[in-house]
């Protein structure tokens, strides 16, 4: 492969690119680069949603794991930067240099977030979890792999769209639980507080940004979960129906939420300081009802 592929400033844009993907604020300009990467970033975006079914042996898992390690160790990520011999408030270089650190950092990153994203994408132990439900020996591995893709996500936004992803993944879970009235609530305990740790990243992001981007992805999310949620009471019983009427609350909690911010974003008001379990908590814009 192209030596080049890898060089800091393509791995900075990637990154750039996938962030952007992923519903972050667009960059105004365009780098000659970006035509090429392009099919780099539709692949990684068709490797989270449709990851291909693959046996991956042993000995590639242990030779990626190797080539990680030492990858890592040899740029020196995880590692603090060894001390500057002048003070940096006090040369033009001095001040450059956290900076720079910072970009290279991100850009090695972005490499072994790419390498390490695309082994779990085809991992066979992965893929062999997928419909693990709480109590299969294999749920276990299935949550670890969720955490490892959080552990992987280059930005808040990637991180608040995985936390959704995984709970509308719960939904599938619950289904095959109703009738087990300790695990379906387990589940939907979950999902609910994988629902809100996505909320209250992307809302965040909205706030940060002033850009409503984050809150399409929350609103959208509502509608295609609220229906998932709705279907589990047919057929279920009381107990259950109400567990699942407390999450319907919890989604519709969400879109007034998303609603609120939007409005606030629109009419110009300061980021709001009040936040709770779903973020930040916008104040009324003047002259609204």
């Amino acid at each position: 492969m192209d030596n080049t592929l890898f060089s800091r400033r393509r791995a900075e844009r990637f990154a750039q690119l996938l962030d952007e993907a992923n519903g972050a604020r667009r960059h105004h300009v365009r780098s000659r680069v970006d035509g090429q990467l392009a099919p780099l970033v539709a692949v990684g975006q068709r490797l989270s949603v449709d990851p291909p079914a693959v046996e991956v042996d042993q000995d590639f898992r242990t030779g990626l794991r190797a080539m990680l390690l030492a990858t890592a160790e040899r740029e020196g990520l995880g590692s603090t930067p060894a001390a500057v011999s002048e003070p940096a408030a006090t040369t033009t270089r001095g001040r450059l240099l956290p900076a720079v650190t910072a970009r290279r950092a991100r850009a090695r990153g972005a490499i072994l977030v790419g390498i390490a994203a695309g082994a779990i994408a085809v991992s066979g132990i992965s893929a062999a979890s997928e419909n693990a439900v709480p109590g299969d020996a294999l749920y276990g591995m299935k949550r670890s792999t969720e955490r490892a893709q959080l552990a992987l996500a280059s930005s808040d936004i990637s991180r608040g769209q995985l936390f959704l992803d995984f709970a509308r993944t719960r939904v599938g879970e619950a289904a095959k639980l109703r009738g087990d009235r300790i695990g379906y609530s387990a589940v939907l305990d979950d999902m609910d507080a994988d629902s809100r740790q996505g909320v209250r990243l992307l809302t965040s992001a909205a706030v940060q940004r002033a850009e409503p981007g984050s809150l399409d992805t929350l609103n959208t999310f509502v509608s295609s979960q609220r229906r998932a949620v709705r279907g589990l009471l047919d057929g279920s019983t009381r107990v259950d129906r109400e567990r699942t009427q407390r999450s319907l609350v919890l989604l519709d909690s969400i879109r007034e939420r998303s609603d609120d911010l939007r409005a606030a974003i629109a009419c110009g008001l300061p980021a709001p300081t009040a936040s709770d379990a779903l973020g930040p908590n916008p104040s009324t814009c003047p002259g609204a009802r």
